[in-house]
């Protein structure tokens, strides 16, 4: 019998999805610790796309007929709701592909020259590390960057000198999607706009996982994918400040996000229907919404207890392994539901082989975190990652199946 405390009806949450009743190879059940890569979805998100397509579809801001105009109600309640989820107004919500999009909608509209710098992290997805590559190689800014400490947290000893009058933007994660780290992205944003310096935040792996909220963590920007947090794919959310996003030009262009079309010339909308041409994704911003409805119901702060006490179990679990290594922090303190480690002596694709035929889907490779796992001395590594549907019991096999795959490999007896 497990030790640490339950904060979720969990067995109730998992009855919501009806992808936790498969087998997988061998008759396994489906242990699925891969939520960082993509989370389930549940029966009230899958409802609310086929409501959508069975009742409303229309084009939403695209005509004068009823469905048109339930379109619109639907995309914009979803906006909404979003924007009240993590504490903003609503015309500072602007709906993306997906949190990449929305990185690089801010990376392509900056405007930055030589003696320009972008300021980022070791710690960043390739999504928060490209956009800015890219933008300096355009504009001759200077790119630089935070370094981790070997327990995989930010060394922030030298922040006040890394960030100086020439700093455009600070570029950081919110939470770490290989180690679980989670930054003082408050007191970064702090330390930025004191030297006049803008601030977005990656919180593709926060905002599903823990209360978060734009205004106290102070930042200009801040991104995250639906996908991550029980909503469907194909659709993302850039956070920008009102002003900001007032003076950004467009990034795509073409219908739904124009003024007036001459010949000689348009002109575009105020925010956030500048950055959102073509037809609106009325189906997805219908699944967000649901699964912006299923967390608030839960809780956030449940959500992220519940997920405290798995991480704290796997973390005690894997200690208890001869030859595994955690990467990041060894404790929950300022750190989420994602565990990374390495196996001595067993490449982490196969670990992966051995656990998915126990039917424990985990990730492996670099996460699209390469530099970070280039920081912490490893090539590769294997990754748990935990949600508000996983139990304790799915630790265990975790845990379990490690084992099984030192000895099938020979790395331990």
């Amino acid at each position: 019998m497990s030790t640490f405390p339950d904060h979720l009806d969990v067995e109730a949450v998992r009855a919501d999805f009806p992808i936790l009743t498969r087998t997988m190879r061998n008759g396994n059940p489906l242990v699925y610790l891969d939520s960082g890569a993509t989370s389930q979805k549940p029966v009230q998100v899958l409802d609310a796309e086929r409501s959508f397509y069975e009742r409303h579809n229309g084009a939403a801001h695209r005509g004068a007929h009823l469905l048109s105009e339930e379109g619109t109600e639907i995309y914009e309640g979803a906006r909404a709701k979003v924007a009240a989820f993590i504490g903003a107004d609503v015309g500072e919500v602007v709906f993306t592909k997906n949190a990449t999009e929305a990185i690089n909608l801010v990376a392509y509209t900056m405007k930055a020259s030589a003696g320009d710098e972008i300021l980022i992290t070791e710690m960043e997805h390739h999504a928060n590390l490209v956009p800015w590559q890219q933008l300096c190689e355009r504009t001759g800014a200077t790119l630089r960057w935070l370094n981790v400490t070997p327990d995989g947290r930010l060394d922030l000893d030298h922040l006040d000198a890394m960030i100086t009058g020439r700093t455009k933007l600070v570029a950081v994660t919110h939470q770490s999607n290989v180690t679980g780290t989670i930054p003082p992205v408050a007191e970064i944003a702090r330390a930025a706009h004191d030297k006049g310096a803008l601030v977005l935040a990656d919180a593709a792996q926060s905002v599903p996982h823990q209360p978060v909220d734009v205004a106290a963590l102070g930042v200009d920007f801040l991104a995250f994918s639906a996908h991550k947090m029980l909503g469907p794919y194909g659709i993302g959310v850039l956070f920008g400040r009102a002003e900001l996003l007032e003076a950004m030009p467009p990034f795509l262009t073409g219908g739904s996000m124009i003024e007036v079309v001459r010949m000689e010339g348009s002109t575009f909308l105020p925010p956030p229907q500048r950055f959102e041409p073509g037809v609106p994704p009325v189906a997805e911003a219908a699944g967000l919404a649901a699964a912006v409805d299923y967390l608030s119901d839960l809780g956030m702060g449940n959500v992220a207890a519940h997920e405290e006490s798995l991480t704290a179990h796997a973390l005690d679990a894997l200690r208890e392994i001869n030859g595994v290594r955690i990467l990041g922090p060894d404790t929950t303190k300022d750190r989420g539901g994602a565990v990374a480690f390495e196996v001595e002596g067993v490449h982490p694709h196969d670990v992966g082989q051995v656990l998915d035929e126990l039917g424990v889907a985990v990730r492996t490779g670099h996460h699209c975190a390469w530099p970070l796992h280039r920081a912490l001395g490893v090539q590769a590594s294997t990754r748990a990652t935990f949600y508000v549907y996983n139990t304790h019991a799915e630790v265990d096999a975790l845990a379990d199946g490690i084992r099984y795959a030192q000895r099938f490999f020979g790395a331990r007896q």
